[in-house]
């Protein structure tokens, strides 16, 4: 179960390290997300409970993981760059270079709604990182933005371990509840997305 071996996991880096070992299982999560913030986030909660740490150096570490996790994924975008992902998208069976274009024009009316809202957003809270990097969204903007978002999300779910002590795994089944909806809904967009394709099939068309 990856949950049972997260909470074993992180107990141990945050018995070893306190605080910044909550700040890097959350840079650690934002990098790889089927690593559960769900689950780090309550855990770190109740540590702070129990006084194995503060509770504000819980809120100020996981929220400066979250900040080194996104600016990872950020730069990674910006490596990547315009020109390689419209040769990616070029090869992808069922993606147009038209569909990158949309994308591009959409993140410029967007983007700052995006990167704040979607670090409330499982899944999408690291994956929208990328376009942010690749769009060149001006680095003092994106990390006021990360860090204005996921330090909502994480005191939600830090407060709540906190208040709920022992119980902190109560946390757990809400969001994910939360997180199926949310995939649910991403399933059948990517269904309806290569419906569309199947269906009215058309070459995309590389901008000059």
């Amino acid at each position: 179960m990856i949950e049972s071996s997260a909470d074993s996991w992180v107990n141990s880096l945050m018995d070893n390290l306190g605080a910044p070992g909550a700040g890097i299982a959350i840079a650690l999560e934002n990098l790889f997300p089927p690593l559960p913030s769900e689950v780090i986030l309550p855990l770190a909660g109740f540590a702070a409970s129990t006084g194995r740490m503060s509770l504000v150096a819980a809120l100020l570490w996981t929220t400066a993981g979250s900040v080194v996790g996104a600016l990872a994924l950020y730069w990674a975008g910006a490596l990547l760059g315009r020109d390689r992902t419209v040769a990616i998208a070029a090869r992808l069976p069922l993606v147009k270079v038209s569909d990158i274009e949309r994308t591009e024009a959409w993140f410029a009316r967007h983007g700052t709604k995006a990167v704040f809202f979607g670090r409330m957003i499982p899944v999408f809270r690291s994956l929208i990182s990328v376009p942010a990097g690749i769009e060149r969204m001006p680095l003092p903007l994106f990390l006021i933005l990360t860090t204005l978002g996921s330090a909502l999300w994480n005191c939600v779910f830090v407060l709540a371990g906190f208040a709920l002590g022992e119980n902190w795994e109560e946390v757990t089944g809400y969001v994910s509840t939360y997180s199926k909806v949310v995939l649910v809904a991403t399933v059948v967009a990517i269904l309806g997305f290569v419906g569309a394709r199947l269906v009215r099939p058309g070459p995309g068309q590389r901008r000059g």
